[in-house]
């Protein structure tokens, strides 16, 4: 199993818009950078950017607030056209309360705001998350395998919150090309003993991992991962989702 995990935030990606291609965009700062990329490299590429290349964008001044969005907005000091979309991605509110709207979407995601976000993108416009991540993930790992020759994993990652933690961290949307879970369960402990539950979220945490070196406002939404070959392999983004009927909190 790896015990070395190399992060490198890949420089020189241009500001993405509808219709680019980025798998392509990826292979020509990986080209400028000098990059090489190996068999088993990941690929952690920021929401943002997949969501602007397919045109996952709204402009708020296209958006007629519903009575619901208006009043709960005013209530709590927010933009109504930016509550309304909100409450069109969801497909079930989870909680709205002291102003914090917390909302599963259509993927099953339980996330603030149903992944609607005003940050890194223009004044007046929101982003939406992508439709199908995994579908995302997809297509920038079969370009980029092809550009390379090498087989390689790429997640779609985006900051969530947790409950009953402080602070946000990356997760896996979409998935290609690598397993997003390993799973313990039948093996033994350093003690001998069996282990029952554990299933490591693995593809939850090589994107937390990356977002160390990604940041928040440093414009640098792709990062490369080198010694994650052992989870090289199939897998989707939607297995990280719980199956509703194993939620004890719903």
């Amino acid at each position: 199993m790896a015990s070395d995990l190399h992060i490198a935030a890949l420089p020189g990606m241009p500001e993405v818009t509808a219709g680019a291609d980025v798998a392509a965009l990826i292979a020509d700062a990986v080209a400028r950078a000098r990059r090489s990329v190996d068999h088993g490299d990941v690929f952690v590429v920021a929401q943002k950017i997949v969501s602007k290349s397919e045109g996952a964008l709204v402009r708020l001044d296209d958006v007629e607030p519903s009575a619901r969005a208006v009043e709960w907005a005013a209530a709590h000091g927010k933009d109504a056209c930016v509550v309304e979309v909100v409450l069109r991605e969801s497909a079930r509110i989870v909680r709205m309360e002291r102003g914090i709207l917390i909302a599963e979407t259509r993927h099953g995601f339980v996330c603030a705001n149903a992944g609607v976000d005003a940050s890194n993108v223009d004044l007046g416009f929101v982003t939406l998350l992508p439709r199908d991540p995994d579908a995302s993930a997809a297509r920038i790992r079969d370009a980029l395998a092809a550009a390379f020759d090498r087989d390689v994993g790429v997640i779609v990652s985006d900051t969530f919150g947790r409950p009953w933690r402080e602070g946000v961290v990356n997760v896996a949307l979409g998935v290609a090309g690598l397993r997003p879970l390993a799973d313990y369960r039948g093996c033994r402990d350093a003690f001998g003993r069996e282990l029952s539950s554990t299933v490591m979220a693995i593809a939850d945490e090589i994107a937390s991992a990356a977002e160390l070196v990604m940041r928040k406002t440093a414009r640098l939404p792709v990062a490369i991962v080198r010694g994650a070959a052992d989870w090289i392999g199939r897998g989707r983004g939607a297995e990280l989702v719980r199956d509703a009927s194993l939620d004890l909190f719903r």
